[in-house]
């Protein structure tokens, strides 16, 4: 019998002493004080952990060196849970000699935590006692063995990892349900929350439909272990039916109908709060060791991350959401000869609202205006401007505006606000510089005639528009622009005007279309041309449009809906906004032809360039590419005679007709001048009067209409008659196959 142990001795004087029946079967005594960092032992507790066999009082470091480094790591997860849940805390300890290099035995511990209200502090009073290490064959379901410790690892750093990967409520409880816990799985989950005074589920699993209605809106101060847990916080297991209707008889015929044997409610707590309870109900019986608690508990507290998170996404979706059918309109009613398709596409930064825009706005003249612009940034601040910015452009069009008066006002309005945005009040009632933060923005402004298909197009900076012809054939637009809006308050936007043909389409975007994917202005385009050529639309013009807008973003990125959100979101690099506009064809018209009408201004000569292009683009399935250089050649001559002789402008109209490899070209070039050109016999050094000897040798027709307000010059090339041969003045500057660097020199 030992004298000198320094716990309490408790028991009946008619039994045995307490400490006498723990001595005659090997368990010892320990006191663990956590305030004080102490270990109390008896006798036979230090004598298990290979230390003089005599009560004794050790430093907790002391007691630490005795245990296998594993086990102690082990031991101290499982005495916080026991700690936070009020259980039991129960591990095996490998004891280790003065070494730490070789094994003593193997304990069993139990211990009861003590906590003291006032303070977090706490101390365990338990049992030590000698245990047999078990076969090889049952390592699996030990918890101090390795394999297991391996295996639940591996599980929680796999579950971590896919619940911190999903992004929306419905992503984690498909997360939760897959969930394979190592040596016990859960058959049966459901997910509580909190709204108010009542619980709500926010999901299940292993249930079949509508079976969630009894425990959908139960108030909080039920008798139901979910309820109780979100009220204490403190976890809640039953191991047995006869638990579950022994502690909770008044939820227990809810519960009987499931045929579940085993259950586990657990609290999800984010910062301190605990936002709702987790149930995990198994078909075999569990008896929830700590190892299992463990396990659970941590799996609890990575779904009330995941959930929380989940949470802020799906609010910030639902806001982004909103703010995006406050600030992208509607399309309006059907337009008569017009069809009209848009797409606006966000990125997958912060709130997936950018400053990319488009419009459609009633004009008082019957006309109608298509606006499509992206404001600086993809931030709150650029859609609060892109919302600001777009209000403008509707209240300046509605009052009748030009295109060119309109962004120039609009220029204004957006240096108007960002300069105010440096200067202003704190808040406080004094006055401070606020962060400089200038923004500027990209627009395109078209007024369109539904009745005529002219259109007046004014820009801002932004990307040219597209043209796709009945055909096919896709055709990029140049046309005349200034600076983007709010660089300069007084810059001017000159107006092109041109002529969108039955059956054509013009699409006009931002650059998010042309640029995502890592491309540059000129492969983007490239891609964007493949997609618009290798359409085949329907019957329905309207319904071809729509498919011809969702073509377009599935290019770019993939299927994509109106208004995507999602996973997908993330893999953009910057907003999209797509605006289609075609000329609605007739039964009666006849829309094979190729068309294109270009207007180049007396004070633009360097978009001849332009021309040039536009009219490659045009012929670029021609049979013979001689005569494409001799097109072009013969064009930049005659638009160059009108802006050098004439004080007016030009028009250029080209038509291709036919069938491939028996088709006409058509160009025409008219200006407002009565003078009808002359032709010279220019010697070998003249700097003029090459024109119509050019027009002669090249054109397969040629010829000068008088009109009542000025003339026009015209060509024809016939793609099956081949291409003149050229001599002297006829061959094109810079050899066949090359453009001139600037306008040809001039000729009567």
């Amino acid at each position: 019998m030992r004298t000198d142990d320094p716990l309490a001795q408790v028991g009946d004087e008619s039994l045995p002493p307490v400490r006498d029946v723990l001595a005659a079967i090997a368990t010892g005594l320990w006191r663990w004080d956590n305030a004080s960092g102490t270990v109390t032992l008896d006798a036979e507790a230090a004598r298990l952990l290979g230390l003089p066999e005599r009560a004794q009082t050790l430093s907790e470091a002391g007691v630490r060196s005795r245990f296998h480094p594993v086990d102690w790591n082990e031991i101290y997860g499982i005495v916080q849970l026991a700690v936070a849940e009020g259980t039991l805390a129960e591990a095996r300890l490998r004891i280790m000699d003065e070494t730490g290099r070789r094994v003593l035995r193997t304990v069993r511990s139990r211990s009861k935590p003590v906590t003291h209200d006032s303070t977090e502090a706490y101390e365990l009073i338990g049992t030590l006692q000698e245990v047999t290490e078990p076969p090889p064959g049952t390592a699996a379901r030990t918890p101090v063995t390795g394999d297991w410790r391996r295996s639940r690892e591996a599980f929680l750093l796999d579950a971590g990892r896919a619940l911190a990967e999903a992004r929306s409520t419905e992503e984690v409880l498909r997360v939760a349900a897959g969930l394979s816990m190592p040596g016990f799985s859960p058959d049966g989950l459901a997910v509580f929350g909190v709204a108010g005074d009542r619980l709500t589920i926010i999901g299940h699993h292993g249930h079949e439909p509508g079976d969630e209605g009894p425990f959908s809106a139960m108030q909080l101060d039920t008798d139901y272990p979910a309820a109780e847990v979100v009220r204490t916080g403190r976890a809640v297991y039953l191991s047995s039916p006869d638990d579950y209707r022994r502690r909770y008889p008044a939820a227990w015929p809810l519960a009987r109908r499931f045929e579940r044997q085993s259950w586990a409610f657990l609290p999800l707590t984010v910062a301190g709060r605990t936002m709702g309870a987790w149930m995990a109900a198994f078909t075999y019986p569990v008896t929830f060791t700590p190892d299992e608690r463990s396990v659970l508990t941590t799996v609890a507290r990575m779904l009330a991350q995941a959930l929380s998170r989940a949470g802020v996404t799906d609010s910030e979706r639902e806001l982004t959401d909103g703010l995006q059918r406050s600030m992208l309109p509607m399309l309006g009613p059907k337009i008569d000869g017009m069809s009209v398709a848009a797409r606006y596409v966000p990125t997958g930064g912060g709130l997936q609202v950018g400053g990319d825009w488009y419009d459609m706005i009633p004009l008082p003249s019957g006309r109608i205006a298509f606006a499509i612009g992206d404001v600086q940034g993809h931030d709150v601040r650029a859609a609060g401007l892109m919302g600001q910015l777009r209000i403008a452009l509707r209240a300046y069009a509605s009052e009748g505006h030009r295109p060119d008066a309109v962004l120039s006002r609009a220029t204004r309005f957006l240096s108007g606000i960002t300069e105010s945005a440096t200067y202003g009040s704190s808040g406080s009632g004094t006055d401070e510089a606020t962060e400089y933060d200038p923004r500027f923005a990209t627009c395109l402004y078209v007024e369109a005639d539904p009745a005529t298909g002219v259109l007046e197009i004014a820009r801002a900076g932004h990307p040219e528009p597209a043209i796709r012809m009945a055909d096919g054939t896709v055709l990029q637009r140049p046309v005349a622009g200034g600076l983007p809006l709010g660089i300069d308050p007084d810059a001017d936007y000159p107006t092109t005007r041109l002529v969108l043909e039955p059956g054509q389409t013009m699409l006009i975007c931002t650059d998010g279309l042309i640029e995502t994917g890592g491309h540059d202005l000129e492969t983007g385009w490239s891609r964007i041309r493949a997609a618009l050529e290798e359409y085949l639309g329907d019957d329905d013009e309207q319904d071809n449009l729509e498919l011809l807008a969702d073509r377009l973003v599935q290019a770019v990125h993939g299927p994509s809906s109106h208004h995507t959100t999602g996973p997908l979101a993330d893999r953009r690099e910057d907003d999209i906004a797509v605006l289609l506009l075609s000329r609605t064809s007739r039964p009666e018209q006849h829309v094979d032809a190729r068309r294109t009408v270009l207007t180049i201004a007396q004070a633009e000569p360097e978009r001849i360039g332009g021309a040039r292009r536009h009219l490659r683009e045009l012929l670029h399935d021609w049979a013979d590419d001689d005569q494409v250089d001799s097109a072009v050649l013969m064009v930049s001559e005659m638009l160059t005679n009108v802006l050098v002789h004439t004080d007016g402008d030009a028009l250029l109209v080209a038509q291709v007709s036919g069938e491939p490899g028996r088709r006409r070209l058509r160009a025409e070039v008219a200006d407002g001048s009565d003078d009808l050109p002359h032709k010279r016999r220019p010697g070998e050094l003249a700097s003029s009067g090459r024109g119509l000897v050019l027009m002669e040798l090249l054109a397969g027709a040629w010829g000068v209409d008088p009109r009542g307000d000025g003339k026009s010059i015209w060509f024809e090339l016939y793609e099956d008659a081949g291409s003149p041969e050229p001599d002297g003045p006829g061959e094109a500057p810079g050899g066949p196959g090359e453009e001139p660097e600037g306008p040809v020199v001039p000729s009567e």
